[in-house]
């Protein structure tokens, strides 16, 4: 993030869901900043913006998705391999999708420009195609899908001693790859498919977890 991108970047404020399913065994221990699983993660993660706006552009409505990989532990800055490829919503127009470049791209600052100088991942590709998202309101399923090269669907995370519709969270998370002050919702995922810029996995019973999210920029 340069000084020259923070400030010639309009006022910007997005807030909405974030999930991700991957191959660590649950719980994912890079939500608590540790190492993943088996020592290397990948996975799909995937945004839903509730509402937002860039300068005047509005961005209700629209998704994002990203595949990812890496060895190592990112939190600690000891990863390596760091791998990634992105999905604009197709229903953008093109300031939209400029604008959507600019956040996630982390030209726009906040948190996303923060968590691309952590994570720096070396981009396999982008492409503007149909990303279907959809988040229960009581959070007892995700899924997301961009047809015919990705599919991440998870649950809830339940158990003999959780109650009937309640929820397994974690508050303060030492890894929330949405920033701080949001809750993280586990689930399983039923679903975690991917064959896409060199990416390719087929695999279920993994862990998932959603947060929110809450971002503003370009501060």
């Amino acid at each position: 993030m340069t000084e020259q991108a923070t400030t010639t970047a309009p006022r910007w404020h997005l807030t909405g869901d974030w999930f991700d399913v991957c191959k660590c065994a649950i719980p994912c221990p890079c939500t608590f900043a540790q190492p993943p699983t088996y020592g290397d993660c990948e996975g799909v993660l995937a945004w839903h913006i509730r509402e937002g706006s860039y300068g005047d552009v509005r961005l209700d409505g629209l998704n994002v998705l990203m595949l990812g990989s890496f060895t190592g532990n990112v939190w600690a800055g000891e990863h390596t391999d760091p791998y990634a490829a992105v999905f604009l919503d197709e229903r953008a127009d093109e300031q939209q999708r400029a604008a959507l470049g600019a956040v996630f791209g982390g030209e726009a600052g906040g948190w996303p420009a923060q968590f691309g100088e952590m994570f720096h991942p070396e981009m396999r590709g982008m492409d503007v195609a149909p990303v279907h998202i959809e988040v229960d309101e009581d959070l007892a399923t995700w899924r997301a899908e961009v047809p015919g090269r990705v599919t991440a669907v998870a649950e809830a995370l339940g158990g003999p001693t959780t109650p009937d519709g309640a929820r397994v969270q974690v508050h303060n998370a030492p890894g929330a790859e949405v920033g701080p002050g949001q809750v993280a919702t586990w689930g399983r995922a039923t679903t975690d498919r991917a064959n896409a810029f060199g990416f390719s996995w087929d695999r279920s019973g993994k862990s998932s977890k959603h947060f929110p999210f809450d971002w503003s920029g370009p501060d």
